[in-house]
Order: C-alpha cells, then structure tokens, then sequence
C-alpha cells in the first residue's frame, strides 16, 4: 500500500498505508489538494463545526471516545456485502442508534448531522462502495443512517477481504505488530 508523490523539485516522497481503504483516502484527498491549489483557490481544511453549526458543547474527540468503549461503545463486527468481508465495521444504522441510545442527540436527523461531522473530522472512515460514495459527495449527505453503508474507527484493525465467489474464499492474515528493524515487523 506504497505510493509515491514526485514533487515539483524532483523530490520522491513515499507514503506506506496500513491498508488499500487507508491508501485510497490519502490518494482522494491528496488530488483534491492539488485540484484547489492548481486551479487557483487556497488549499484549507473546512471546519466541520462551523459548515453544520454543530454546538460548542459537542466535544467530537470525547464523543469518539465513547464510541470506541470496548463495553458501551459501538460494537464492531465482521459484515458481508457483494462478495467482500468487512472485519472491525459497523452500519451507519449502529452509529445512529448508539447516539440515540446515549441520549447524544434528540433523533435521526441530528444524528446524521453529528456522524457526518465526525466523518468529514476523520473520527469515522467509509467502508464498501455505498459509504465511499456517500462520503465523496454522491448522495444528500456524506453519512448514511442504513444497514448496507459500512463505516470502521481508522485505528481499529479494518482490513477487507474480496472473494470472487463462495467457493474461493481468499483467507487474509492481518500482521499487527511493532517494528523492530526497518523492513522487519514483529508479529503480535
């Protein structure tokens, strides 16, 4: 999950990503940067606070937090759709129902307001076709509250596996670990 950005001065600079959805998001947003700034605009993050008006009292960070308690937080699992496995995932139903159930938000509507923020902030990453689609402007709002849009923590372990059919299940080994010698990973 290795790519290379050549910059102006002839100078390579390589990026690692831990995984292909990880690597795709660098590349999306890498593009579009250099899209504003090719076209004349400046290139600035927006402020997920100030284009949704979300509340001064929301702190997006703790509320990630929450979400991410292994005991009453979000529940990961393992999802299936169009011949993939989704490991370490959750609906973007689950995010509206934990919300509500956390008495976060008052209903469904502030819901999809307060997931997209944390979407668009990086708290929350895209996963399968109908989410990435979402998130990059093809639908009336970057988060979806339905049970086929899959979403995953970025520092959760997601990976996906592609099968070509139910005979030929591709088993992927997922190598976590700490890096012990450039080149060399240590497996947990």
């Amino acid at each position: 999950f290795v790519f290379k950005l050549t910059a102006a001065k002839q100078q390579d600079h390589f990026f690692q990503a831990a995984y292909l959805e990880e690597r795709d998001a660098w590349v999306r947003d890498i593009k579009k940067a250099i899209h504003c700034i090719d076209g004349g605009q400046r290139f600035a993050r927006k402020s997920t606070r100030k284009s949704v008006r979300l509340p001064e009292t929301i702190n997006l960070s703790a509320l990630y937090l929450s979400m991410k308690d292994p005991e009453k937080g979000i529940k990961e699992l393992k999802l299936e759709k169009d011949n993939k496995v989704f490991n370490h995932c959750f609906t973007g139903i689950a995010v509206i129902d934990w919300l509500v159930s956390n008495n976060t938000i008052r209903n469904r509507k502030e819901g999809l307001m307060l997931a997209s923020s944390l979407l668009s902030e990086g708290y929350l990453q895209p996963a399968g076709d109908t989410s990435k689609a979402a998130a990059e402007g093809l639908s009336d709002t970057p988060f979806l509250d339905l049970s086929d849009a899959y979403y995953y923590f970025p520092d959760s372990g997601f990976f996906c596996e592609g099968n070509s059919s139910d005979d030929d299940v591709v088993v992927k080994e997922e190598f976590r670990g700490i890096v012990v010698k450039q080149g060399c990973l240590l497996k947990q």
